[in-house]
């Protein structure tokens, strides 16, 4: 332990920091696991209820992302890095979803 007042001071304000850091890097991240499968159970079964659903997580994501950057828990880039995966993860599950939902009509439209 410390025994400058000064360094003592600078051990509370750097375990403040760290456990304000932890929290927001732990919402950053529940926010996406969230996220993600939401993105799931829309691509399995798109409707309207889920695709709000979606949006709203995906604003939320956004929302926290943001905040965590503006306060300095994360880097600029970290953060434009996991909101461009939270659109990359969105557009890959509908792309496959709908690509899966062509070659189902195609199938039947052969088969009639």
């Amino acid at each position: 332990m410390a025994n400058i007042k000064s360094a003592i001071k600078r051990i509370q304000v750097a375990e403040r920091n760290r456990l304000r850091n932890k929290s927001y890097k732990s919402a950053v991240r529940t926010l996406m696991k969230k996220y993600f499968i939401a993105v799931e159970n829309y691509a399995s079964n798109p409707t309207e209820e889920l695709k709000t659903e979606v949006e709203q997580r995906m604003s939320k994501a956004y929302s926290k992302i943001d905040k965590a950057v503006k306060r300095g828990v994360l880097h600029k880039n970290n953060g434009s890095r996991k909101k461009a995966r939270l659109v990359r993860f969105y557009k890959r599950h509908l792309t496959s979803d709908q690509s899966q939902q062509e070659s189902k009509m195609t199938d039947s439209s052969v088969a009639s």
